[in-house]
């Protein structure tokens, strides 16, 4: 079920409603059935690929605790390849398959492997298995830790792994933060309800007006990248860059809004990230549940930074790479999530040499802005990657050849062409004033006060009417929506 749909409106107020005129020992179960529905709305039979995996890890969560010694490591180990064995089929087979059948016709090799969607063409994805494998992987790996006691109650773990706000798109949560609150009263709130209602009135507005309108130009360019020129395919990255931003917070600010109006709270998922000043600490405002999940789970296991120098920065490169394969079964994504550990990794090797040479960087506001820029075109021309990877009917070999064919015009551009655009030139206007409204807005008002009545209908009510009038409804899934 799509958030940008009547479809979800009227199951959020048909849920919310009932959630509060039930007794409070009830209303999981009143969440779990909701959540259940709205997972099957999407393909009816992938929920028994989710239900599988919630048997798996609630009886591995129980064994583990109630283990000892070696059987303990093992149980954890086989709930683990359990849960990546079935990411790894759905998402990742066709993908080594067709790179191994690639390499093999090149080598002369007769034998090739078979194509799962070849097999089966209704083979697809199940929607949002990446976020709930994580978040069920994160279970074990809290219980095995000692920092999260085995939930006994089925029913409550199965709504840890389900709960419908962040099912398909996050944030990826902990056991620590959210299985307790499937245990407590949430009596209804005003205060709650207000700022999760304007919260979720924000989400909707980056999605459907700013969001969808920003594809509106930039979608048509990047299919066909070789008929545009560089200052086209330079205005289409830019807008893409804004686009990913309000459609994926977007989905964060409705997930979280739609908790918070019955008393739950998720943690953050995005802080502002086009003001940061680096790549680490943009990682450190972008998916902030699943950049710490990679630290939590991966980084910090394979030794962190307490390892030797060069084993850090190795570390560093792995996780990135291995977080660019997570977003998707593509090079693309492969080497989008390569360069984010490369701009690392060099910013680390920087400042040990400037520290070395007793080289001191300007703390001016204008080298703090400089510094920002810097940032903000690195992070903009990794999306391109990303954005090319995002694209269904490019073969393997097409995708990475067209995000280079794009930076190269990038690169070579000139500002005397035309934009070459679907957009007339006052749509395109109206986008970047949306871009400056966004920025404005989060950069100087990051929570607007709703403890008024007269300011949350203000605003609820404004931001209602502009996405009805200025919204771009044509179903368009969040991009996230894949991974």
């Amino acid at each position: 079920m799509l958030f940008n749909s009547v479809q979800f409106l009227l199951f959020f107020i048909v849920i919310t409603l009932a959630y509060f005129s039930l007794r409070w020992n009830l209303r999981w179960f009143l969440l779990l059935l909701a959540s259940c529905y709205f997972y099957l709305v999407f393909k009816p039979i992938y929920i028994l690929i989710l239900f599988a995996t919630i048997v798996i890890d609630y009886f591995a969560g129980i064994w583990i605790a109630s283990a000892a010694g070696p059987r303990r490591k093992w149980l954890l180990v086989l709930s683990i390849v359990t849960n990546v064995g079935i990411l790894a089929v759905f998402k990742y087979f066709d993908f080594f398959a067709e790179t191994f059948n690639s390499f093999s016709w090149k080598m002369g090799i007769a034998w090739s492997m078979p194509i799962l969607k070849h097999l089966n063409p209704d083979l697809i994805l199940p929607i949002g298995l990446s976020f709930h494998t994580f978040q069920a992987m994160s279970y074990t790996i809290e219980v095995y830790r000692g920092n999260q006691k085995a939930e006994k109650h089925f029913g409550i773990y199965a709504l840890y792994v389900m709960f419908y706000p962040q099912l398909v798109a996050g944030p990826i949560e902990r056991p620590q933060n959210v299985l307790h609150q499937f245990h407590e009263n949430h009596p209804y709130d005003w205060e709650n309800v207000k700022a999760g209602l304007t919260r979720m009135a924000f989400g909707f507005f980056k999605k459907v007006v700013i969001a969808d309108r920003l594809a509106l130009m930039q979608g048509p360019v990047y299919l066909d990248p070789a008929h545009h020129n560089g200052l086209t395919l330079l205005v289409a990255t830019f807008f893409y860059t804004f686009r990913i931003y309000c459609d994926f917070s977007g989905y964060s600010d409705i997930a979280l809004g739609a908790s918070q109006v019955m008393g739950f709270k998720l943690m953050e998922n995005f802080k502002t990230p086009y003001i940061s000043k680096s790549i680490s600490e943009f990682w450190g405002r972008w998916h902030i549940s699943l950049s710490t999940w990679f630290r939590d789970y991966l980084y910090i296991p394979l030794g962190g930074n307490r390892v030797s120098e060069g084993r850090a920065y190795f570390n560093r490169f792995t996780v990135f790479l291995v977080s660019g394969l997570w977003h998707g079964a593509s090079w693309n994504f492969i080497i989008w999530g390569g360069l984010h550990g490369f701009y690392l990794v060099f910013a680390s090797l920087r400042d040990k040499y400037l520290k070395r040479w007793n080289v001191t960087l300007p703390t001016g506001a204008w080298y703090g802005y400089l510094q920002t820029l810097i940032t903000f075109v690195l992070v903009m021309l990794t999306w391109v990657f990303f954005a090319v990877g995002d694209n269904p009917k490019m073969t393997i070999g097409e995708e990475v050849r067209s995000s280079f064919l794009i930076l190269k015009k990038i690169a070579t551009l000139s500002i005397h062409s035309p934009i070459q655009s679907a957009l007339n030139s006052v749509e395109m206007i109206f986008c970047v004033v949306l871009i400056g409204i966004l920025l404005i807005k989060e950069h100087f008002v990051l929570h607007i006060p709703t403890r008024r009545d007269v300011t949350f209908w203000s605003v609820f009510i404004t931001l209602s009417i502009l996405c009805y009038f200025f919204g771009v409804f044509e179903s368009n899934q969040f991009i996230y929506f894949q991974f």
